[in-house]
């Protein structure tokens, strides 16, 4: 699970950290306050460690905050997985006259231990085990954690970037997802439109993550029979979903699906991931979207539920259900008095609230 994300110079986010304690957490606070641009941090994050080494790719400078480019943009993360800490950071700089931004530094340490650390364009490499030390030069505009090599998959290097590279961000747009696909992915893209390719992959990986998926899906379909997805050509497959009563059998390309049922879906789909695959981090941006209000609590406890037990769900919200499925330890508030001014985070807990919280929420008298 993500321990610390720190983000300093990007966007909204000045000098900002956020500490997690629990395996779920919740970010609430009005439009424009930094919810969304939190996960934008995590999502660069995780395009690194899928591979994306250019700089150009991962940020640019109309990212610095309020255009002070003459201070780096700085990323850090702490990941805590089977007991060991992992620490990565890197940070971004804009020489004077450039267009386009370089990497100044950048380290992976492990239980406080460095894998490597790099300064501009010099990477240390440190002694571990039998591996003596070493170095080399790298073009300042590339992401080293993308280029030092692994020796196994129990190197640290291997088993960090699976991890952050498993990161779930959704932002589904229910309208863009067909249930087509052409082929299979691990990694879902943010609006979650490659759901077919998705779930190829995992029932393939995890054919056993299936029953996870059913489970869940009985609970808030009651009528559902099962879930195919159908060969429809060569290398084409086509996800349907078939409900059962005393009437007989309905069999509905999952295209036709209202916006819930495909959310529904989707979350089953990241349950079931999290069990197949091992321990996932989920960001689900507003995951009670495109959901009715009695169904918005139990959509997140669900949630919440699955990844208790391993992994992390992170959640950002406006709605009050989602809210009180929450305790006040693992909330936390974020607000801006203008755009010149950054994001601050609070945990709920440590902000005096009178009265009753969502009547607080609702009338805007929550203040950092």
């Amino acid at each position: 699970m993500i321990r610390r994300l720190y983000v300093h110079n990007f966007r909204c986010l000045e000098n900002f950290e956020l500490l997690l304690r629990e395996p779920s957490a919740l970010l609430i606070g009005k439009n424009g306050s930094g919810k969304t641009t939190v996960s934008l941090a995590l999502e660069l994050l995780q395009k690194i460690a899928r591979g994306t080494n250019h700089v150009r790719e991962l940020i640019k400078p109309s990212d610095f905050t309020r255009q002070h480019t003459d201070v780096p943009v700085r990323f850090e993360i702490e990941i805590e997985i089977k007991s060991d800490i992992y620490e990565y950071v890197v940070a971004f700089e804009l020489p004077e006259g450039s267009k386009e931004l370089r990497v100044l530094d950048e380290k992976l340490v492990v239980n406080g231990k460095p894998v490597y650390t790099r300064q501009l364009a010099e990477v240390h490499l440190a002694g571990m085990g039998r591996q003596p030390e070493g170095g080399f030069r790298i073009d300042w505009h590339l992401v080293a954690l993308t280029v030092v090599q692994e020796q196994t998959e129990r190197d640290p290097l291997y088993i960090f970037k699976q991890r952050l590279a498993r990161v779930l961000i959704l932002r589904p747009v229910p309208s863009l997802i067909t249930g087509d696909s052409e082929g299979e992915t691990a990694w879902p893209n943010d609006k979650v439109t490659d759901l077919g390719a998705w779930l190829s992959d995992l029932l393939g990986y995890a054919p056993g993550a299936y029953v996870a998926m059913e489970k869940y899906l009985r609970q808030v379909m009651p009528d559902l029979l099962d879930i195919k997805n159908e060969r429809v050509g060569r290398d084409a497959k086509s996800i349907r979903v078939q409900f059962s009563r005393d009437q007989g059998i309905l069999s509905l390309p999952f295209s036709v699906l209202s916006d819930g049922e495909k959310c529904y879906l989707i979350c089953a789909t990241a349950i079931a991931a999290n069990e197949g695959y091992g321990p996932q981090i989920c960001f689900w941006d507003e995951p009670d979207n495109y959901l009715a209000m009695d169904e918005v609590g139990d959509f997140i406890l669900a949630l919440r539920k699955a990844f208790e037990a391993g992994g992390q769900f992170i959640a950002t919200s406006h709605n009050p259900e989602a809210v009180r499925r929450f305790s006040d330890e693992n909330t936390f508030f974020l607000s801006r008095k203008s755009h010149l001014e950054p994001t601050i985070v609070r945990r709920l807990e440590d902000l005096n609230i009178k009265g009753d919280l969502i009547g607080a929420l609702l009338r805007g008298d929550v203040e950092p």
